[in-house]
């Protein structure tokens, strides 16, 4: 069976920015060995499968595989998987719901002029805040100095609203571009409360790159080595819980522009929408734009 796939750039709006996706049609049949050897073959931070939902009220199960295993939940394949679905539709849906191994995923479709331009996410659990951890721990992960790190709003801790990360604030865009990962500290440090990763973000950003509020970076093992994602849906969406939870707001949504790729050359922007009610966080959105780049079919053999 011709199995078909489409490559789309998320939380971007023009080609070769923002993170890569592969997004697999018709993975109906295919095994969780093979969708690990296909994602291995796409060698992008994510690629989607994409299936018959379970329950016919949803519109998809969507499978999520790295190159080195699945994941019950991810940002950008779910920007760009609804993106790609929402393109390909006779009429494209105003929202789409994914069957992930986290729960119910919708997803909004982004319209502009009548054409699908991107998606915007709602995460699939509530705020949890974990483990945390010292300025000196946190700052030996990414090869910076204690004073690099700042813990005024919050210390380095992991934090999740269906995938974890520890969270690191920075004090400078300098701190953040020297930034590199220390496989020893990382080795003494995770795995913690299921997280393995560093999204390290600073609010120190200079004119030539807004209008994002934030900007970011995160680290996390590879295939081989650490790798560095150019956006990171599922981080900026628990960042912006965060900050959302320790502001003095009680009725309120906050919005947040999160820059993120542009030391690897893939510059991404990222929105965040955080719905607070009586103090507390209802709801937490990421959305941003897609751009289509590859389609194409394969043959696996019997």
């Amino acid at each position: 069976m011709q199995r078909r796939y489409i490559t789309v750039d998320v939380f971007t709006d023009r080609a070769f920015g923002g993170n890569p996706l592969a997004v697999v049609l018709d993975a109906g049949g295919l095994s969780a060995a093979q969708m690990q050897a296909i994602a291995i073959e796409f060698n992008y931070s994510e690629t989607t499968f994409v299936l018959p939902p379970r329950d016919s009220a949803n519109d998809a199960q969507v499978r999520i595989f790295t190159v080195r295993s699945e994941l019950p939940f991810a940002g950008h394949p779910n920007v760009g998987t609804a993106f790609v679905l929402a393109t390909r539709a006779p009429k494209p849906p105003a929202r789409l719901k994914f069957e992930e191994g986290v729960g119910l995923v919708p997803v909004e479709i982004l319209m502009e002029g009548g054409s699908v331009v991107g998606a915007e996410l709602t995460a699939p659990r509530p705020l949890s805040k974990l483990a945390q951890f010292s300025a000196e721990q946190a700052a030996a992960c990414v090869s910076l100095s204690s004073a690099d790190i700042r813990t005024d709003r919050h210390p380095p801790r992991i934090v999740s609203v269906g995938l974890p990360f520890m969270m690191v604030e920075l004090v400078s865009r300098d701190a953040l571009r020297r930034a590199r990962p220390d496989a020893a500290a990382f080795a003494g440090t995770f795995p913690c409360d299921g997280c393995d990763a560093v999204y390290l973000y600073t609010r120190d950003v200079p004119p030539d790159e807004m209008p994002c509020e934030l900007q970011a970076r995160m680290f996390h093992p590879g295939s081989s080595g650490f790798s560095e994602d150019p956006a990171t849906g599922s981080a900026t969406a628990a960042v912006a819980a965060l900050l959302a939870d320790l502001s003095g707001e009680n009725n309120a949504e906050l919005s947040l522009r999160v820059g993120q790729g542009f030391d690897m050359g893939r510059p991404s922007l990222l929105l965040t929408r955080v719905r607070k009610e009586h103090g507390a966080i209802a709801a937490v959105h990421v959305g941003g734009a897609c751009v289509q780049m590859m389609e194409g079919t394969f043959r696996l053999e019997a």
